[in-house]
């Protein structure tokens, strides 16, 4: 039986679009997906510490599920790639903070695959560093942080939908789950 851990953003809960779709497609594998929520808000997301609080927020329900689950995770989330890369865990990460050293370094170390999807108008993205730490990228041009483009709903909706294929294609391609 496979597993999925899904870790939020610090905005953006678990049930937010991009992670419930992400989390739908490994349970549409037969994954069971475990959705975390934070205990409390980080007071800065953008401090060295917030690596340490990440760990210790995800930690306890990796241990409890065991195995090599599938990390999922956006944005604040992605400061777990320290853990993926210590316990070798593929993962997909949504929005990146590519701007954080340590969330770099983490992804720089990872030995499983791992796919990054961001967007060109979001300031937490680096396509350049992306590209050269993962041959697994979605980068959508005009979209931000929250994965929004400019114009009609609609737009935005069709990147989901981009987003939802990335993750399906990604998982094919490293044969997720075994």
């Amino acid at each position: 039986m496979a597993d999925a851990v899904v870790i939020p953003g610090r905005m953006f809960g678990p049930g937010a679009p991009l992670l419930m779709y992400a989390g739908d497609v490994a349970e549409s594998r037969g994954a069971t997906v475990h959705r975390h929520s934070w205990s409390e808000d980080p007071s800065r997301p953008d401090r060295p510490e917030i690596e340490s609080w990440v760990r210790g927020e995800i930690t306890p329900l990796i241990n409890t599920v065991g195995g090599r689950p599938l990390l999922i995770a956006k944005s604040l989330g992605t400061n777990a790639a320290a853990v993926a890369a210590e316990r070798s865990l593929p993962a997909v990460w949504l929005t990146p903070v590519l701007t954080l050293p340590w969330v770099v370094d983490g992804l720089a170390r990872a030995t499983a695959p791992f796919l990054l999807v961001g967007g060109t108008a979001d300031k937490l993205w680096d396509g350049d560093a992306a590209r050269r730490l993962s041959p697994h990228v979605l980068e959508v041009p005009g979209a931000d942080h929250g994965m929004y483009i400019p114009g009609p709903l609609t737009e935005s909706i069709a990147v989901l939908s981009r987003v939802v294929v990335a993750v399906e294609d990604f998982l094919d391609e490293i044969g997720w789950p075994s």
